[in-house]
């Protein structure tokens, strides 16, 4: 069931739709008093003394995911203590479930009451609602319940269960060809139809808007024709493209010696059952080559291939990468599409249509029933859990779903998650390493700024040193690009009462707000409560409201002021909302129409811009404070992230890490870029 209840349900089918169902198919049933989607999982033997109802009818044509993978949906629903129904709608594109609404309409007897005398205002006012069309609720202002529970009782207004439809369909575009046996002429043909015909004709079939961008009243005339028997019409799936701009194919580089001998590694083991590969590569190792190159063995030995990328951040370069190498063989999934987008994507790979699938934690549910090899880059990062409703570990069920399809799970990242790196000292996973940069270009220069020596400072100088800001001056003097990382949104996270001393803080989750500038307002980051940026105290009344703290709205109006004539760009979660966002800001990176971009941790990692060759962290300990036993481990992984986006180029990279703890191990670890020491730590 499309429903949160445990356990499975058996249902009868009736021979008319016999041929109908099969494993993978939604159906609706009654449940209760109320009919409900239903997910077909495979035949059982019915159970003795009971009577079981009847299946009403099949919803779709066709499985929407294959048998293969109702065992990864049971394991997942009893490893999580999640409903089984909710597991596989939470792996379907959204829009698709049926389900039954109420509605309220008015009845005959309602109609006839309407019109006579003898109705109070109340009860007149409802009914002249319900007479303009049917309504899914009936809550009317100011009218109380017990006159809506009258008119019910009394039969002039009823609730019936209407069956609502998912918003996800298919497209069907309509296309003209030449019939196969051409009817008799009726007449001479007009100019126009003379031309629609011939151009029919010479493309063999053509689309109907096609025409119609030709020559004006198009329609009207293929019709005529189509009636005629000149032509005949049909229609075909349109898949909606998700994708935006082309992409120019690309040439494989040749591999170095590392990567040759984890490419090798790998492939080798492709097909022969499962196996899990932990690919530890420093930043800028060429790992997305290692990819692409496992990739393209998986599809020449006929399998299909997963590759999970953290953040919806990540998807647009390296679904670049892969459509420039492999075409249109290549899928997205991720919450970014529309949801009629999502469902043409699930149906290109239902189809056989593509054979690689890129997307964020969702992907890891990509209908394939061949797969070969699932890739999960950034391995170690948090993104990968689901946080809402089915509660999930994306790289953990990648492994999962490797080992029931007996395929290999390939997990990457320069700094892997202690766990997984457990696993390789325990046996479990196989470590393979990418030691050096390509082209043997060096790791970048980090350099630790103690940010104690500027807390006496006042204006920018407390949070941008005076070795950041001649770094700064002198990056953009050699026309090159800076990256400012701090992983805090807003402008002031800490706004203080003068006059008591007391936080303003968020009345649900006793958390202090933070100060947004672009919305003149203070915003929870949990909950999304807000007050005015006019607020007072809560506590006292006063307006004297101190803005303490920084986040990147800060940052940017600071260096706006110090570099007026720069280029300067934001990226965190305030700023990308709009769909497209994103992508114009990679391609300003991309084309050096930005000078400086500042950040949260969506710039961390995955990104390859060799223009950027200056990494400023503006506070390197924020993450250290979080009440997280992993505080120290996200610290690590964050700062040699964000400091690998560096260098990446032909000229070396210069990384500013500014901290008030230099002495902390996490920070020592980061400054070195040494994993081995950060794990023995």
């Amino acid at each position: 069931m499309a429903m949160p209840v445990p356990g499975t349900y058996t249902y009868g089918v009736p021979e008319a739709l016999a041929s109908a169902v099969a494993a993978g198919v939604r159906v609706l049933v009654s449940f209760g008093r109320r009919r409900a989607t239903g997910y077909v999982l495979g035949p059982v033997s019915p159970p003795e003394g009971k009577e079981i109802k009847p299946i009403l009818d099949v919803l779709d044509d066709a499985p929407l995911f294959p048998a293969s993978m109702i065992p990864l949906f049971r394991w997942t629903a009893e490893y999580y203590k999640h409903p089984l129904g909710a597991v596989i709608q939470t792996a379907l594109p959204g829009g698709l479930t049926v389900a039954e609404s109420p509605t309220w309409c008015i009845t005959v007897a309602g109609r006839e009451r309407l019109a006579e005398d003898g109705l109070t205002a109340d009860e007149a006012r409802v009914l002249t609602l319900l007479l303009r069309k049917p309504l899914r609720t009936l809550s009317v202002p100011a009218i109380p319940g017990a006159v809506l529970a009258s008119l019910q009782r009394r039969g002039y207004i009823q609730r019936r269960q209407a069956l609502r439809a998912g918003v996800a369909k298919a497209l069907q575009e309509r296309w003209v060809r030449l019939p196969s046996s051409q009817a008799p002429a009726e007449g001479p043909l007009s100019p126009k139809k003379q031309a629609l015909l011939a151009a029919v004709a010479a493309a063999g079939e053509l689309p109907v808007h096609a025409l119609a961008a030709r020559m004006p009243h198009a329609s009207s005339h293929l019709r005529e024709l189509a009636r005629a028997g000149r032509l005949e019409s049909f229609t075909r799936r349109l898949y909606r493209d998700p994708f935006g701009e082309a992409i120019l194919p690309d040439t494989a580089p040749v591999l170095t010696v590392d990567q040759e001998a984890v490419v090798g590694t790998v492939c080798a083991a492709l097909g022969t059952g499962f196996r899990t590969f932990l690919l530890k590569g420093v930043t800028g190792s060429g790992k997305t080559e290692v990819y692409l190159r496992v990739a393209s063995h998986a599809m020449t030995s006929g399998r299909s291939v997963v590759v999970l990328v953290p953040e919806i951040a990540l998807i647009t370069q390296t679904e670049r990468r892969f459509r420039a190498r492999f075409g249109e063989h290549v899928a997205v999934l991720h919450s970014g599409l529309s949801a009629g987008e999502r469902y043409d994507q699930w149906s290109r790979i239902l189809r056989r249509e593509v054979r690689i699938a890129v997307g964020v934690r969702s992907a890891v549910f990509a209908p394939f029933s061949d797969l070969g090899v699932i890739i999960v880059d950034e391995e170690h990062d948090a993104s990968y859990k689901q946080e809402g409703g089915l509660h999930y570990s994306a790289r953990d069920l990648a492994v999962v779903r490797a080992q029931q399809s007996g395929a290999v799970a390939l997990l990457g990242s320069a700094t892997p998650s202690l766990q997984s790196y457990y696993n390789v000292r325990s046996g479990k996973y196989t470590e393979l390493t990418l030691p050096e940069r390509i082209e043997a270009r060096s790791l970048p220069e980090v350099r630790a700024v103690d940010l104690r020596q500027c807390r006496d400072l006042r204006g920018p100088g407390r949070f941008i040193s005076a070795e950041l800001n001649q770094a700064m001056a002198a990056t953009l003097e050699r026309g090159e690009q800076t990256l400012l990382f701090l992983n805090r949104r807003g402008y002031a996270n800490f706004p203080v009462c003068a006059a008591c001393g007391e936080a303003l803080r968020c009345r649900q989750c006793n958390i202090t707000l933070t100060l947004h500038q672009a919305d003149n307002a203070y915003r929870c980051h949990y909950c999304g409560f807000r007050l005015p940026a006019t607020a007072g105290c809560s506590a006292c009344g006063s307006k004297q409201i101190k803005r303490l703290g920084m986040g990147t709205e800060k940052v940017e109006a600071a260096i706006r002021a110090l570099f007026p004539a720069a280029r300067v760009a934001r990226m965190d979660r305030d700023t990308t909302r709009r769909r497209g966002e994103i992508l114009r800001m990679l391609k300003g990176l991309r084309e050096k129409t930005i000078d400086i971009l500042i950040g949260t941790q969506m710039v961390t990692q995955g990104h390859d811009f060799p223009g950027i060759t200056l990494v400023g962290i503006i506070c390197a300990d924020l993450s250290l404070s979080f009440p997280d036993f992993r505080a120290g481990e996200r610290t690590f992984q964050l700062l040699s992230q964000v400091a690998g986006r560096a260098g990446r180029g032909d000229r070396p990279g210069l990384v500013i890490l500014q901290t008030y703890n230099p002495g902390h191990f996490s920070i020592r670890a980061a400054c070195a870029q040494d994993f081995g020491a950060f794990y023995e730590s």
